[in-house]
C-alpha cells in the first residue's frame, strides 16, 4: 500500500502488551526509521488488562494478580532490551536494569481439600539454568519428543521421592546395554519382558528402572517405535499406571505428602500414555491435535484417576487460567493441547525461577518503560481516542479488501493542543496514576467533577470525532484491541469475512474479580507459617492468593503497613449477551465487594488462623490511608471500603479463554485477510494460544513480521505453528 521510498505509516490501535510489542519491533534500529508508528489509546494509560494505577498513598492498584513465569522467553527478551535502552536514555530511573524490576518467586503452593479443612502443598523450585531471555544454548527444547523425555525424567525423580517418603526398599537388576554403551533395539524387548515380570513393580527401584528404560528408548529410537507401533513403551507405561493406581488406592486416607506425589505421578503417566497413543511426536499439529478435548477429559481417557483429576495441582492450573466457561466453577474447560503445551513449558523450560514477581505495578514495571523507549524512538501516542469503527473499502472482485478509514471519538483535548503527559514519579519510578491528570485537559475541572470513566464501554461522551484515511494518514493498521471489543468496533470486518465471524463466535472471554488489602500486621503474626507464596486451588470465590508485601516500600504510607495481599478468581458471567452499562458495572462491583467481605469473614482463617476474632475477620487489621467513620452499624466491615477491589466486566478487561474446540477458530496475525490490516492480542493464534503475557508478546512479534518480515519466525522462541 505504501509508495516506494517513503516511510510506511503504521497505526496501532490499543496499548496492551501485544500492540506495544509490535510498535517496539517496527521501530528497532535495523529498520532504519522505515516505519512511522502512531498508537491510539482510549483514556489516559497504556496496559490493557495489565494496566495499573497509583491511588491513595501511591498504592498500586491492579486488574488482578500479575506474575511472570520463567518460561516467558519472548516477553523477558523484550523487557531486557527495553530496560537496556531506557537506562541509556533515562539513567535516573531507579529500576535501571530488568533485574531490578523482576525478582524470583520460587515458592509456589496449592490448596488441597482435607477431611478436616484444608491442606497446603508448598514447593520451592530450584533456579532453572540461566535466565529467561538468555540466548538458547541447548538443542531445540520445544519439541514433543523433548518434552516426553523430560516427562520421563520428572517421573523418575517423583518415584525416587515417593520411595524416600515411603521408606521402601528393593533394588532392581540393571538394564542391559550394548557393549558400545548404546541402548540396542533388542535390549528394549528383553528389558520390557523382564520388567513386566519383575515383582509386579513391587519396589520404587523397579519403577525407576522402568523410567530409565523409557528414557533410553525415547533417546534412541522413539520416532521409529511410534511409526512401527508403540506396543513396547505402552507395556511399560501401562505397568507404571497400574502401580500408581494401586498406590493411590492404598493412600486415600493416608499420608498427605505421599498421596500428592502419587497424584502427580499418576497425571504424568497419563500424559506420557496419551502423547504416545495420540502420536503427538509425529503429528504435524503437535499439541494442537488434542485441542478438541478438555484437559481433564483427555487425561481421564488416558488413565488418570478421579482423585488425581480433582487434586489441588489440577485445580490450581484451572484457577490460574480462569478456565471456567461462563465463569461457572462447576464448568472447568481448558483445551488439552494448550494446557499440555503450557504445562511442559512451565515446568521443563523455566529459567531463573518458576515465577517472577514485579517490583512495582505492572504499569510501572512494563508499560512505563515501553512508553518511554517508544517515545524516545519517535512513536507518537494519541491518548483519549476511542475507536468506533474500522471501515472497509467495497469488495473488488475476488481480490482482498482493505481498511479504508478508522473512525474515533476524541474523549478529551489537551490544553494548548500539546501531547498528554501520562506519567508521574513515585520514589524514582515513572508510574501511571489511577486517575487522569485533569489539569492537563480542556475543561479539566468539569471533567474531574464528573469523574469520567474514560476506559469504560458505557462512557460515550466526546468532544470531537476524528477519521483517519488510508494513504493520507496510514498505510497499515495493527488492531490490538481485545476480542471482546471486536463486535462493537469491527462489525464490517465480521460481516464481510466468515472467518472473523467464526472467531468472534467461538473465542470466548470471561469476567474476573480481584481485591487487594493492606494490613498493619505481619503475615506471620496472622498465622501463616511459611515463606511468601503464590497459592492457587483455594476455596471460591477467591481461589488464588499472593503475598505481595514486597511492594510496601514502593508505596507511600504514613501509617503502618506490613502486609499486602492480592486475591483473584473468575467471576460468574451475569452479562450474557446484554450491554455492559454503568448500572451493571456498579452492581458487579457490589457483588465483588460482598464476595470479598464474606470470604474474609468465613474463609481466610484457613490461611491466616490469627486473622479472626470469634466468627469475624479482624477488620481493625486493615490500613486505609483515609479516615474511617465509626460508631455506626457495620463500621468495622466498612473498613473494607477503603481497600481496593474490581469487577473486570468491561469487554476490554475480560480474560480470554482457551476452550476446547475453540483454538482452531483463532486467526493468526500472519493471516492478513484484509491486506493492510493485522491483528495482535492473546486472543490470536500466537503459538501459545493462552491468556498470558508471553502469548501476547508472541502475537505482537507475529504482527510485526506480517508487516516487515521481521523478526524471523524461527527467532520467536517456542513458536511451533506451521
Amino acid at each position: 500500500m505504501a509508495d516506494p521510498g517513503k516511510r510506511i505509516r503504521v497505526t496501532v490501535i490499543g496499548g496492551g502488551c501485544s500492540a506495544l510489542t509490535t510498535a517496539f519491533e517496527l521501530t528497532k534500529p535495523e529498520h532504519h526509521g522505515l516505519y512511522e508508528v502512531t498508537v491510539y489509546q482510549m483514556g489516559w494509560r497504556l496496559g490493557g488488562k495489565g494496566a495499573s494505577g497509583r491511588g491513595v498513598a501511591d498504592r498500586i492498584e491492579e486488574h488482578g494478580l500479575h506474575l511472570w513465569m520463567g518460561f516467558y522467553e519472548n516477553a523477558f527478551r523484550l523487557m531486557r532490551q527495553c530496560y537496556a535502552e531506557r537506562h541509556a536514555a533515562f539513567p535516573n530511573c531507579r529500576f535501571a536494569d530488568w533485574r531490578d524490576a523482576f525478582k524470583p518467586a520460587p515458592d509456589v503452593g496449592v490448596a488441597d481439600r482435607a477431611q478436616d479443612g484444608w491442606e497446603f502443598w508448598l514447593a520451592h523450585f530450584p533456579p532453572g539454568h540461566g535466565l529467561p531471555g538468555d540466548p538458547l544454548t541447548r538443542d531445540e527444547p520445544f519439541t514433543v519428543i523433548a518434552y516426553l523425555r523430560q516427562s520421563v525424567m520428572l517421573l523418575s525423580e517423583l518415584l525416587r521421592s515417593a520411595g524416600r517418603v515411603a521408606s521402601q526398599d528393593g533394588v532392581a537388576e540393571p538394564v542391559r546395554e550394548a557393549q558400545d554403551g548404546a541402548f540396542a533395539w533388542d535390549a528394549l524387548g528383553v528389558a520390557t519382558d523382564r520388567l513386566l515380570r519383575y515383582g509386579q513393580f513391587a519396589t520404587s527401584a523397579a519403577l525407576v528402572e522402568i523410567c530409565n528404560t523409557l528414557r533410553q528408548s525415547i533417546d534412541t529410537f522413539f520416532p521409529q517405535m511410534l511409526r512401527d507401533g508403540a506396543e513396547l513403551p505402552l507395556q511399560l507405561i501401562e505397568g507404571l499406571a497400574a502401580a500408581a493406581r494401586k498406590q493411590l488406592a492404598q493412600l486415600v486416607a493416608g499420608d498427605g505428602e505421599l498421596r500428592r506425589i502419587w497424584q502427580v505421578i499418576d497425571l504424568v503417566i497419563a500424559t506420557i500414555r496419551g502423547a504416545t497413543l495420540c502420536g503427538l511426536a509425529l503429528d504435524p499439529r503437535g499439541f494442537d491435535a488434542i485441542n478438541e478435548y478438555d484437559w481433564r477429559d483427555w487425561l481421564r481417557m488416558n488413565g488418570a484417576s478421579e482423585e488425581s483429576l480433582d487434586s489441588g495441582f489440577m485445580r490450581g492450573i484451572y484457577d490460574l487460567t480462569f478456565a471456567f466457561e461462563n465463569g461457572e466453577v462447576k464448568r472447568p474447560r481448558l483445551a488439552a493441547g494448550v494446557a499440555l503445551r503450557a504445562a511442559v513449558r512451565m515446568f521443563f523450560t523455566y529459567r531463573g525461577a518458576l515465577f517472577w514477581r514485579m517490583s512495582a505495578g505492572m504499569g510501572d514495571v512494563v508499560f512505563a518503560p515501553l512508553y518511554q523507549v517508544l517515545k524516545k524512538r519517535g512513536v507518537r501516542f494519541k491518548f483519549f481516542h476511542r475507536l468506533r469503527n474500522v471501515a472497509l473499502a467495497p469488495p473488488a472482485g475476488d481480490g482482498p479488501s482493505y481498511v479504508t478509514a478508522l473512525e474515533f471519538d476524541v474523549q478529551a483535548r489537551v490544553k494548548g493542543g500539546g501531547e498528554y503527559q501520562p506519567l508521574v514519579d513515585v520514589h524514582g519510578v515513572p508510574s501511571w496514576p489511577a486517575r487522569p491528570d485533569f489539569q492537563q485537559l480542556v475543561n479539566g475541572p468539569v471533567l474531574a467533577r464528573e469523574d469520567r470513566p474514560f476506559e469504560a464501554v458505557w462512557e460515550t461522551r466526546r468532544v470531537a470525532k476524528k477519521t483517519l484515511h488510508v494513504t493520507r494518514d496510514f498505510d497499515y493498521v495493527v488492531l490490538g484491541v481485545s476480542v471482546g471489543a471486536l463486535p462493537a468496533v469491527a462489525h464490517q470486518l465480521i460481516e464481510r469475512e466468515p472467518r472473523w465471524r467464526e472467531m468472534v463466535e467461538h473465542v470466548k472471554t470471561v469476567p474476573t474479580q480481584a481485591f487487594q488489602i493492606w494490613m498493619r500486621a505481619d503475615i506471620h503474626e496472622l498465622g501463616w507459617r511459611h515463606a511468601p507464596v503464590n497459592l492457587s486451588g483455594f476455596v471460591e470465590p477467591f481461589d488464588t492468593w499472593a503475598d505481595m508485601s514486597h511492594l510496601v516500600p514502593e508505596e507511600t504510607w504514613k501509617g503502618s503497613v506490613r502486609t499486602i495481599a492480592y486475591f483473584c478468581s473468575v467471576l460468574p458471567d451475569a452479562a450474557g449477551t446484554g450491554a455492559v452499562t454503568d448500572r451493571f458495572h456498579s452492581e458487579q462491583r457490589e457483588r465483588v465487594r460482598g464476595n470479598a467481605v464474606r470470604f474474609l469473614d468465613r474463609d481466610i482463617r484457613a490461611l491466616w488462623p490469627r486473622s479472626a476474632c470469634g466468627d469475624r475477620f479482624r477488620w481493625d487489621l486493615l490500613t486505609s490511608g483515609v479516615r474511617v467513620k465509626t460508631g455506626t452499624p457495620g463500621a468495622d466491615e466498612r473498613r473494607f471500603d477503603t481497600q481496593y477491589w474490581t469487577a473486570n466486566v468491561n469487554p476490554t478487561d475480560r480474560y480470554v479463554l482457551s476452550l476446547p474446540g475453540s483454538i482452531a477458530y483463532r486467526m493468526s496475525p500472519l493471516d492478513m485477510t484484509f491486506d493492510n490490516l493485522t491483528i495482535a492480542g492473546d486472543w490470536t493464534a500466537s503459538g501459545l494460544d493462552s491468556g498470558c503475557i508471553e502469548s501476547a508478546v508472541m502475537s505482537g512479534l507475529l504482527a510485526a513480521h506480517a508487516i516487515s518480515q521481521r523478526p524471523a519466525l524461527e527467532d520467536i522462541v517456542g513458536y511451533d505453528h506451521p
